[in-house]
């Protein structure tokens, strides 16, 4: 291997400027790693739960991303009116649509809502993807209508592909299902605008 402008690299250089480099091969991020890790949280604080900052920016209405959080996926979704309107729609199908029967953490009082948010952002709903049932993690069935495994009336939700559960747009689980709880809604807060951190909210960390 060569660099540009100096010739033949020796092996020691190399390992150090693999180490360096912003943007090197799969060699170079297992080498990266053992030292970036210095500065990151440690595995114990993350499993812990350390508190997770998202950049929500480029998260368009009817859009959804998944972070890590506590070693399990939480889904951050920016619910057009569209969207939040289907929640209403699904509360009379619910098995627990106030909420009132939490599952591994208590429900945050400022997403005590049908929507589960803050009311300063209630298009956006931050929940924990696993499903109350068994653990697996939902699927996002965000169209309305007939189609395969839900029902000809379905208003848009989530679907866990393991035994079938269903969730409406709020987290909240449907009746008759496996799932007997609605799937969490974890302490966060807003930062910026566009910021969102996760595991923490003015009460402190979670």
């Amino acid at each position: 291997m060569r660099d540009k402008e100096n010739g033949n690299v020796d092996g020691s250089r190399r390992t150090w400027l693999i180490a360096t480099s912003v943007a090197g091969g799969i060699g170079g991020v297992a080498t990266v790693v053992p030292f970036v890790a210095s500065f990151a949280p440690s595995e114990k604080a993350r499993a812990a739960g350390a508190p997770v900052e998202v950049d929500i920016s480029n998260l368009e209405p009817g859009s959804m991303m998944t972070v890590a959080w506590r070693g399990k996926p939480v889904w951050i979704l920016n619910r057009t009116d569209r969207m939040m309107a289907d929640v209403d729609k699904s509360t009379p199908e619910l098995a627990d649509p106030d909420s009132k029967d939490p599952f591994s953490m208590p429900l945050p009082e400022y997403c005590k809502s049908q929507y589960r948010s803050r009311p300063d952002h209630k298009n956006i709903l931050v929940a924990v993807a696993v499903c109350t049932h068994l653990g697996c993690t939902p699927t996002a069935r965000f169209q309305e209508g007939p189609q395969p495994n839900l029902p000809n009336d379905w208003p848009g939700g989530f679907l866990c592909p393991c035994h079938g559960s269903t969730y409406d747009l709020a987290g909240r689980v449907f009746k008759n299902k496996p799932a007997p709880q609605n799937l969490d809604i974890p302490r966060y807060m807003f930062a910026s605008p566009t910021q969102i951190v996760i595991g923490q909210d003015e009460q402190g960390e979670a």
